[in-house]
This record gives C-alpha cells, structure tokens and sequence, in this order.
C-alpha cells in the first residue's frame, strides 16, 4: 500500500458519458491535468453514455495512456443501461480502477465508501412505500442502496472518510435542475448513513446543472462534480479539488473556519478538510 501523506488532494469527476463517438484521445489533456493537481481520482458514474463494453474499454485505454494515479469510481445510471455493469466493473479494474458498489477501499490513508445510490426525492417529499407494488419496489431500490452504503461505511477504519455517489443524497446540490425532476435526481435516504459515521465529504454527479456545493443536516460538505457543471463552474480546471489532512493533529481535525475555504472566492483554489 503506498505510505500515508499528510496531505492527500482529490480530484472529483462525474458523468464523462465516453460514447462510442468519442473522439480518440479527447479526454487525455484532461487525465494530464488531473495526473498533475491530485494524489487521487475519484469518479461519481456515468462513465459510459450506454453502459457498453466497447464504451468502458475506450474510456480505460484513454485512462492508460495519460492518467497515473489510483482512481476509484461508481457506476451510474447511464452504466447500467444495458444490464453489463458487472462486464464494466471488470474492464475498468482490468484498468486500475477500484469500482465500488457498497464495497469501501483505502487509499492513502482515506477510506471510500461508495454506491450508485438511486432516486425518490428529497425530505418530507421524498416518496414513501406506500400504495402499488410497483412503488414499494421503487422505494425498496433507494432503502437497499442507503443500506449498502452504510455497511460500506462500516467497514472503514481510516480517520477520513469520503463517500462516492451517482445520485445526490441533499436537494441543494441539484437546485438550477427543473423542478420537475428534483425526485429523479437523488434521494434524501442516502443523507441518513452519512450522519451516522464521521464522513469527511460526499461527491456526486448526476446533476449537470445544479449547484457545485451543498452540505447535510450535520454539516458534511456535498459536492456536485458533474462534467457539465465543472465546465461551467472552472473551465480551466474542470474537477473539484479537495485536499485532506490525514492524521492530523487533534487540534486541527475539524475543516477550518479561518481562510482554509476558499472556494468561492476563487475558482481554481483548493477546498482543505
């Protein structure tokens, strides 16, 4: 395992939708940029546009030539669109890729949780198992990947935390989107195990024009990563950066409230927890 740093920096990446169009190549400037600003990749789903195999080692041969630092990933919705998830799962760890489905890694002395987390609706909105079969089902989808995430989480050692979605788990971050599809973007249920365990930060996708930032009901920073919405956010650096301190000392475990934050003020700094 390679040794623990004391800062260790993240660069957050969703919805890359590779399509079998792709222009060869395309994203290589991309994984460049990434190799040079962080320590670790971590991807939020839809890798893929059609969840193809052809898709998956297309995107991995481009990971190959020109990104060289451990990634970690979940799949999305668009990378289950033809029932071959488990064929991508293994073209991408073929590739290096850790794929987590409520599985958890280490690296670099932080733990990662991650699921693709589903739908339903945010809050006293969010839609309950209630009425037709076919409902409970679709409630029971969203409960099984709160559930899964939470037995991720559990398994985790590690002093920092860091949770990978497809779905939001917050309505925050998906504000800017149409109303209308709110429900259809995440789901509140995947906020409840992030505040039963000392989660650092959550990224997600899925969100193409929502909002870059939110947080939980117990303060845990949620980031929106969708391509679309970094490109729109940071042109010239379209990822989010987050740098973490592991095994700090104890005064300094919490995110400081004194000039560490910077984000807003600047669009190519760096968020430090």
């Amino acid at each position: 395992m390679p040794p623990v740093k004391d800062l260790v920096r993240i660069a957050a990446l969703g919805d890359l939708h590779y399509s079998r169009n792709a222009a060869v190549g395309g994203l290589q400037p991309l994984f460049s940029q990434i190799t040079e600003s962080a320590d670790i990749l971590a991807l939020c789903g839809d890798l893929t546009d059609y969840g193809l195999p052809e898709e998956a080692r297309a995107l991995a041969r481009e990971m190959a030539s020109s990104l060289k630092i451990p990634t970690v990933a979940v799949l999305g919705n668009h990378d289950y669109e033809s029932g071959q998830q488990q064929e991508l799962q293994k073209i991408f760890a073929d590739a290096g890729v850790t794929t987590l489905d409520g599985d958890s890694t280490e690296l670099l002395g932080i733990g990662f949780a991650g699921v693709k987390g589903f739908a339903g609706g945010f809050g006293r909105r969010a839609l309950g198992p209630w009425g037709e079969d076919i409902i409970k089902k679709f409630v029971h989808e969203a409960l099984d990947e709160a559930l899964k995430l939470e037995a991720s989480l559990a398994r985790l050692r590690t002093d920092r935390l860091v949770v990978l979605l497809h779905y939001a788990p917050v309505q925050q971050t998906v504000e800017g989107e149409p109303l209308e599809i709110y429900p259809f973007l995440g789901c509140s249920r995947l906020e409840e195990p992030i505040g039963r365990f000392p989660v650092s930060a959550v990224f997600h996708g899925h969100a193409h024009h929502g909002r870059p930032e939110g947080l939980t009901a117990k303060g845990v920073p949620v980031y929106n990563v969708s391509l679309c919405l970094m490109r729109t956010v940071s042109p010239e650096r379209p990822f989010r950066i987050v740098e973490f301190e592991v095994h700090p000392p104890a005064h300094e475990c919490a995110p400081h409230a004194s000039g560490e934050r910077r984000v807003s003020g600047d669009r190519r700094s760096v968020e430090r927890i």
